[in-house]
């Protein structure tokens, strides 16, 4: 499969079995998803039928190793996170919620028991998980969370409240981020244990076709083999937003690559003044503009996943990533509604249901500003987050 708007052979840089990938998760994306996507955004709804499918594919955890999960590389993860946003951002934040965050902080810091319990059945598809650590007052200063949990006998109570938690409404384990005594731990919690609430956030103009909620957590008693074992502070939470970041990296260029592609068949058959709109040099500027990022955007990607896979990749480096591609990605996007000019804003073409989602892409895990911060830090040695 080729894409139209490679200027650079790009695919020449992918092995075989990265190639088959991709293109086993693009028709999926083309055969089940982009047929179905404009009538779930506009509904509202997420389409939990193709949970199973996801599975099917081994996209569940599809990095991690062990106990069900696929073990792919780092690259095979972001060539299936690029092909699903080509879809809708909504259903590869399922994919990035399930295996990047649940099921990463599990497998990173939880028990045996834990992962036995939960892992594999995650990866098939058969429990959903979310990650509970944004708050209603507490975004991109994690550190000052109000949740707390308290001792109480071998029990843990925990009390408070998070917001803007992915898939909450139809978890069935939520691994939850609370302050203690003794610093901040993260908790297995089944989202049936009583106390525990989850609602969805709606009506929303950005990522419709998926699900964000509140919870609400009162006296929600756990057992001591709740807590996660294996970490203390803010590098838990942290270790697995940096997951979830790397896919960003890949998936916003794979909307941009959509919307492109739907401008640029657009611009061949929609005529005025006696010939094609992609005949006229203006159109081509913005045409050749959107295909350049695209191409440095995928670059970017692959060299950042290739030291993934190496072992080598900084945290700095993620930021590079995230804050470049979705800021390019959303403007690529713009871009490409007008070329397709009123019919743009219609739910026919998906450039700005695309931009739409990218307000919150950019936003969740990590704003561009925090990730600005991160790099300017990097450069200067002098945080300026306060």
């Amino acid at each position: 499969m080729s894409d139209a708007s490679d200027l650079i052979d790009f695919a020449s840089l992918l092995t075989a079995d990265e190639l088959a990938l991709r293109d086993t998760v693009r028709s999926f994306v083309d055969s089940e998803i982009k047929p179905n996507i404009a009538d779930w955004y506009e509904k509202a709804v997420f389409p939990l039928e193709i949970v199973p499918e996801l599975a099917k594919l081994g996209l569940l955890g599809m990095h991690l190793k062990g106990y069900g999960c696929a073990g792919r590389s780092a690259v095979d993860y972001g060539l299936a996170g690029a092909e699903l946003e080509a879809g809708d951002s909504g259903l590869r934040t399922f994919v990035s919620v399930q295996g990047s965050l649940a099921m990463s902080a599990i497998h990173k810091h939880g028990s045996e028991e834990q992962k036995q319990e939960w892992l594999p059945a995650m990866a098939a598809g058969e429990a959903i998980g979310c990650f509970g650590l944004t708050e209603p007052g507490s975004g991109s200063n994690p550190g000052s969370m109000t949740t707390f949990a308290r001792r109480d006998g071998s029990d843990w109570v925990l009390n408070g409240a998070k917001r803007w938690i992915g898939l909450a409404s139809i978890a069935q384990v939520a691994v939850i981020w609370a302050q203690t005594d003794d610093g901040i731990h993260g908790f297995v919690v089944p989202t049936s244990t009583p106390g525990f609430t989850a609602t969805p956030i709606e009506p929303k103009l950005s990522m419709r076709a998926s699900i964000q909620c509140d919870i609400e957590l009162t006296d929600v008693r756990l057992p001591e083999g709740a807590v996660l074992p294996n970490v203390v502070g803010l590098k838990g939470p942290f270790s697995c937003l940096n997951e979830a970041r790397y896919g960003i990296i890949w998936g916003a260029m794979g909307a941009a690559r959509d919307s492109f592609e739907a401008a640029l068949d657009y611009s061949k058959g929609r005529m005025q003044f006696d010939k094609p709109l992609a005949a006229y040099q203006l159109t081509q500027q913005k045409l050749v503009d959107m295909a350049l990022e695209i191409n440095k955007g995928f670059l970017l990607a692959l060299h950042l996943g290739r030291l993934k896979d190496a072992g080598r990749l900084q945290p700095h480096q993620i930021s590079v990533g995230k804050l470049n591609n979705c800021r390019e990605a959303i403007e690529i996007c713009r871009e490409a509604r007008t070329i397709l000019g009123g019919n743009g804003i219609t739910l026919d073409y998906s450039p700005l249901r695309h931009a739409n989602n990218l307000e919150s892409v950019r936003t969740y895990e990590g704003t561009d500003e925090v990730h600005t911060l991160i790099l300017g830090n990097k450069l200067t040695g002098v945080p300026a987050f306060r």
